[in-house]
């Protein structure tokens, strides 16, 4: 059961709207349209994707500035898949994110602008560079990264910690299974 409410026009926090905490959410067994019907299972899920990715853009502000006062949004989820991978290639990051190597490429150049990342030439190909964090921008990124578990935990308190850990593994064969469709179509 997962919290079921739109959210535009509020003025929550970004923590709020990430977490789902707010006196308008409900909590309900199976997706109900605004005019009271049940949706359908595919109709459902794609109400609650698009709050999720409603509620996670608002608190993606939140998130960066907590790791550089200067960072966009859009620059987090980059920086966190560089610190899980390690000298990753530009054009490696551009394919997993699905945007152009100019996007990467332009963000990249901010991060390290921001002392975050570094850029070294690939040692395989010198046309290439690899991309890892700084120890300035590991470290603010693990604080970033903390603060929003930490944040996670009191949203899902009541929560199962195997619920917790069923919701993290669905989430990832629903992000597997959308990036092997859209790469076959």
């Amino acid at each position: 059961m997962f919290p079921s409410t739109d959210r535009s026009g509020t003025d929550a926090s970004d923590d709020q709207v990430a977490a789902g905490n707010d006196a308008d959410d409900t909590v309900v067994d199976g997706a109900v349209a605004d005019d009271g019907t049940d949706l359908g299972p595919f109709e459902g899920l794609e109400r609650e994707i698009r709050l999720l990715i409603r509620r996670a853009q608002s608190s993606g502000t939140s998130i960066a500035r907590r790791v550089h006062p200067e960072l966009d949004a859009s620059a987090y989820p980059l920086l966190a898949h560089v610190a899980e991978r390690p000298g990753a290639r530009g054009s490696d990051l551009a394919t997993f994110f699905g945007v152009g190597r100019a996007t990467v490429s332009r963000q990249l150049s901010r991060l390290a602008e921001l002392g975050l990342v570094e850029r070294t030439v690939d040692p395989d190909d010198s046309r290439g560079q690899r991309i890892t964090l700084t120890p300035d921008g590991a470290a603010r990124l693990d604080r970033a990264r903390s603060s929003r578990v930490a944040m996670l935990e009191g949203a899902l308190a009541t929560w199962e910690t195997e619920e917790v850990s069923q919701l993290a593994r669905l989430l990832n064969r629903y992000s597997a299974d959308i990036v092997a469709w859209k790469q076959s179509h």
